[in-house]
This record gives structure tokens, C-alpha cells and sequence, in this order.
């Protein structure tokens, strides 16, 4: 009995140095290959970047990149810092259009011929890049129960300098005999130059008409005002929309609320819908990884963050087709 106790002991001890010497294998076969190692563990790990992206222009489009601006540091490089401005659409391409110029400028509306050529001036190669569809909306005060619905007619009247209206009255006669107190961005954004240039046919604006650089100071004054009427981009209303109603237009076969239902270049609300744009500076592109990117990042992402920051999604066709230019700038 002894024995075998005395034999049974020699078996656990025999076991015990023959795991302990495994280990002391693994963990020297673990130095040996250090790099075989990591490289196991890392083989789904995206490559980490650092340094900058900076983004100026357009109001309109700031709360969408600045929404994927957010997802991108948080999510995908922690290192890369990207700071997104809105200094409008105009004022954006000058800032872009320079000798160490912004990495990409925002916009409602497309690059100008005279913008194309600063670009050309600077050696500078630009990427038109649609991201999104935006519903041009018309805002009235929560208080205001009678012009919640009007015609493009009607509303192109109030801000057209000859448009022969200055009170409510002057629409429909039953309506207040109180002045119409029209607001919009000022010329610094692409909204202005697609109001003035699309909807006004270029045509003057009343001489009344207060124009702001900020659209919170617009969401502001006609919150406050009851004859305040003011337009921008549909993503704007539906972030105030505790504070303004939208105008319902009737295009000519009944009102049509801008919606992300109905905003769409072919859409019922065509008439008012516009795509908008980030412009990519390709030189630094190609020379900043990080750039390059966050470009690819945004395009990969567009459709699934547009609907949440108030503009309807671009076809996926296009989508891809950006993605697969921006893949053919990676060395």
C-alpha cells in the first residue's frame, strides 16, 4: 500500500516538471517571436494614424461632418484630430483655395468658375465630393396660425423686392395687415447664393430683409417674432423644431411638408432641394494619410449619419463612386 501510495506520488511530481518545462517553452518561444505575436493579435486592428484634418465652409453641412467628425475620434483614430468650422460656404473656399489651406471646405452649392480658377492659380487639385440632399425650408414663428401654407409664388413675393408685398394682407386678405419681417443667411453662404441665385432667378431683395451670419441668431429672431419668417436648410428646422414651424409649399398638386421622405432631386419637393458638397483638397490628400482617411471614412458613412443630422441620403451609386476614387489616391 505503501508503494503505491509512494509511486502515485512519483507520477504527480513526473507530470508537474514535465508542464512546467511546456511553459517555460511557450514563454521563450513567445520571445523568440515577439513580432509573430502581435501579429496574430493585430491582425483586424485598422492602422492608427495621428496628426490633423481641418474643415471649414458651410453652416448647412457643418452639423453632418461635424456629427462623422465626432464618430471618426471616437471610434476610428483616436489620434487624428479634426476640427470642423463653419465659417459659410464663400467664405469657406477662401480659406480652402490658399498656399496651407484647409483640408476640406463644406458647401451648399457647387465651386464657381472663379473659385475653380484660384484653385488652378495655387496648383491646388480639388474633389467635388456630394454628400448629402438638403430641403431649402421655409420657417415662420410657432404663434403664426395663418401662413403655415403658401405657394413658391407667394413665398418668393416676400423676399423679391418687387414682389409687391410687405404685410401678410398682401398675400391674402385675410390674413394680418401686419408686417412680414423676412430674414436668411447672409452672403457668406451657399443657402443665400442658392435662394438668390435659384429660387430668385438672381433677381433683388427687399431692402428690409435681415441677413445673418449665424443661423442660431435666425432660429432666434423668428422664434421671438410672430411676423418673423426666415429660410435655411431643412436640418436647421428639424433641430428647432420646439421653437419654429416649417411652411408647407404647394408646388401645384397640394402641400408638400419638407420631410426626408420628400426631399429628393426627383422628389415631390424637388423644387427646393439641393445637394450639398464637401470639397477635398487632393494634394494634401495625398500627402497626409489622415486626410485621406477621414475622406474615405466620411463617404463610407454618409448615408447612415445624413438622415440623423437632417438631410436626406445620396444614392449608393454615387456613394461608391466616390469611395472608389478616394481608394485610387492610396499609394
Amino acid at each position: 500500500m505503501k508503494l503505491n501510495k509512494f509511486l502515485l506520488f512519483m507520477v504527480i511530481a513526473a507530470l508537474a516538471v514535465f508542464a512546467a518545462a511546456c511553459g517555460a517553452e511557450s514563454k521563450d518561444a513567445d520571445k523568440a517571436n515577439p513580432e509573430e505575436t502581435k501579429s496574430n493579435e493585430s491582425d483586424k486592428t485598422v492602422e492608427k494614424l495621428e496628426g490633423s484634418v481641418v474643415i471649414d465652409g458651410s453652416g448647412t453641412v457643418y452639423p453632418l461632418m461635424a456629427r462623422l467628425a465626432e464618430e471618426y475620434m471616437l471610434n476610428e483614430q483616436e489620434n487624428v484630430s479634426v476640427e470642423v468650422s463653419r465659417a459659410g460656404t464663400s467664405a469657406g473656399f477662401k480659406k480652402f483655395l490658399v498656399e496651407n489651406g484647409t483640408d476640406f471646405n463644406d458647401a451648399s452649392r457647387q465651386i464657381k468658375d472663379e473659385e475653380a480658377a484660384e484653385a488652378d492659380k495655387h496648383g491646388i487639385e480639388v474633389k467635388e465630393l456630394k454628400v448629402a440632399l438638403d430641403g431649402l425650408t421655409f420657417v415662420i414663428n410657432k404663434d403664426n396660425d395663418w401662413a403655415s401654407e403658401m405657394t413658391p409664388e407667394q413665398l418668393i413675393s416676400i423676399f423679391k423686392a418687387d414682389g409687391g408685398v410687405t404685410k401678410w394682407s398682401d398675400i391674402n386678405p385675410d390674413w394680418p395687415a401686419e408686417e412680414i419681417k423676412p430674414m436668411g443667411p447672409n452672403e457668406n453662404h451657399g443657402t443665400y447664393e442658392f435662394f438668390y441665385e435659384k429660387i430668385l432667378d438672381k433677381q433683388d431683395l427687399v431692402s428690409n430683409v435681415n441677413l445673418q451670419q449665424d443661423y442660431s441668431t435666425l432660429v432666434n429672431l423668428v422664434s421671438e417674432d410672430k411676423n418673423g419668417i426666415a429660410f435655411f436648410g431643412y436640418g436647421y428646422f428639424v433641430n428647432n423644431e420646439d421653437k419654429l414651424q416649417a411652411v408647407g409649399v404647394d408646388f401645384g398638386n397640394g402641400v408638400i411638408e419638407p420631410a426626408l421622405d420628400t426631399i429628393a432631386e426627383d422628389g415631390a419637393y424637388a423644387d427646393f432641394t439641393r445637394p450639398v458638397f464637401t470639397y477635398l483638397n487632393i494634394n494634401k490628400a495625398k500627402e497626409n494619410p489622415q486626410v485621406l482617411d477621414y475622406a474615405t471614412y466620411v463617404m463610407n458613412n454618409i448615408n447612415k449619419f445624413a438622415g440623423e443630422t437632417g438631410f436626406a441620403p445620396i444614392p449608393e451609386t454615387e456613394v461608391n463612386e466616390s469611395i472608389e476614387f478616394l481608394n485610387g489616391l492610396k499609394k
